[in-house]
């Protein structure tokens, strides 16, 4: 692992992914980008980790976005597709990813935290999507209409102006508020909350809301009972009805 991004398994099976060059905002050069692709992807092949977490080191910036400096020095027009490695697009996952942002989400910092599942935000945080102010595009965002409303999303694309982490809850971009001292308090509870259910109705459950969100009603009716199937028909389908039964906290298998 490259020290730009710091890599903490730990033993209850959350992964926590810290961001780690505070002198530079946490930007997205490239040693950042390459030491994100490593942390997803040992995230992802370690079985024994079920949850991730993704924060920004320092008090006051998560990701203030792409390395500008590095777009000027290359002439950069539109960036490769596999440039950044963003869960669930450029890098395939399977496991729920919580965004603990803990200050200044601009831009490629927006992108990151959106690319998340869930995220919790410090109340001294803020979000923008400024490629406007710079030139540039935001194709990443087009997800956002199924997070925020239509003119909420124009309104901060168009301005490129931030918002603070109050009004990002308030829009349902952010899904829990904590001060600074208990944001990663927070981030783990949400993360023990998750990893408290059945791991294969936990998976059946992210792939039904990824579903309902790319397909059409009935074809997401469909396509979630075909992705039930293993759930239902698992050893833990029937230890958790026991477990209920018999008063006592169900001892999860996996299968």
């Amino acid at each position: 692992m490259s020290d730009a991004v710091l890599f903490d398994a730990r033993d209850d099976g959350i992964a926590v992914i810290t961001l780690n060059r505070p002198e530079t905002r946490n930007c997205l050069d490239q040693a950042m980008r390459e030491g994100l692709r490593d942390a997803w992807n040992r995230f992802e092949y370690d079985p024994a980790l079920r949850v991730a977490i993704l924060t920004g080191s320092g008090d006051e910036t998560f990701c203030a976005g792409g390395d500008l400096k590095e777009m000027v020095n290359t002439a950069m027009a539109a960036p490769p597709r596999d440039m950044f490695a963003l869960p669930y697009d450029t890098v395939e996952l399977s496991k729920p990813t919580i965004a603990a942002v803990n200050g200044v989400a601009y831009a490629g910092g927006w992108m990151i935290a959106q690319a998340c599942d869930l995220c919790v935000a410090s109340t001294t945080a803020k979000f923008a999507v400024t490629e406007v102010k710079v030139g540039r595009s935001s194709p990443w965002a087009s997800p956002l209409i199924h997070m925020i409303p239509q003119r909420i999303m124009m309104e901060i694309l168009l301005t490129g102006k931030p918002i603070s982490s109050a009004r990002a809850y308030e829009i349902g971009l952010v899904n829990r508020l904590a001060e600074p001292a208990d944001l990663m308090a927070t981030a783990l509870d949400l993360a023990t909350e998750i990893l408290s259910g059945a791991p294969l109705s936990v998976k059946a459950a992210r792939e039904t809301v990824m579903l309902s969100t790319e397909m059409g009603r009935s074809a997401a009716l469909k396509a979630a009972r075909h992705v039930s199937e293993h759930c239902y028909n698992s050893d833990d389908a029937q230890e958790g009805p026991a477990a209920f039964a018999e008063k006592r906290r169900p001892q999860w298998m996996g299968r």
